[in-house]
């Protein structure tokens, strides 16, 4: 094994990377955030969702949209951390960190610093897939 390998080699920990960037965005975004939001019903669900609403013109839509924001934060971290249908979870929790960081920018970068670092883990999640250690894999490698 040449010296500095471990810096140079790309694919030697490449699902490793993606296994840690799964659960380490994946929980706290789930324990921290999803979890409360998706058991809390309704009013916390119209107020999450009219952001969006309100921006759309469609206040009806308030309680649909928190509820998938909710659903985004909760049930799509738990299945981006175990790797089961990580691309739309990822791509589900990208949409709506996008528009909680388009809400918050108004009130300054530092407002909106934890739904972009969530957005941009998201993005990465949903380029890359969920790796060889995910159930995605182990599901593939059975058909």
């Amino acid at each position: 094994m040449k010296p500095f390998s471990f810096f140079i080699s790309s694919k030697t920990y490449h699902d490793l990377s993606l296994l840690i960037a799964r659960v380490f965005s994946g929980y706290p975004m789930l324990s921290l955030h999803g979890w409360g939001k998706i058991t809390a019903g309704t009013d916390r669900w119209k107020g999450l969702g009219s952001g969006l609403s309100d921006l759309i013109g469609l206040d009806f839509l308030s309680i649909p949209l928190g509820f998938m924001a909710s659903f985004a934060e909760s049930i799509g971290a738990l299945l981006i951390i175990l790797g089961l249908t990580t691309r739309p979870a990822a791509f589900l929790l990208a949409f709506t960190m996008f528009v909680a960081v388009c809400k918050k920018l108004p009130g300054g970068i530092k407002g909106a610093e934890l739904p972009a670092l969530f957005l941009c883990l998201s993005l990465v999640i949903m380029l890359s897939g969920a790796g060889k250690y995910s159930l995605d894999h182990l599901l593939k490698r059975k058909k």
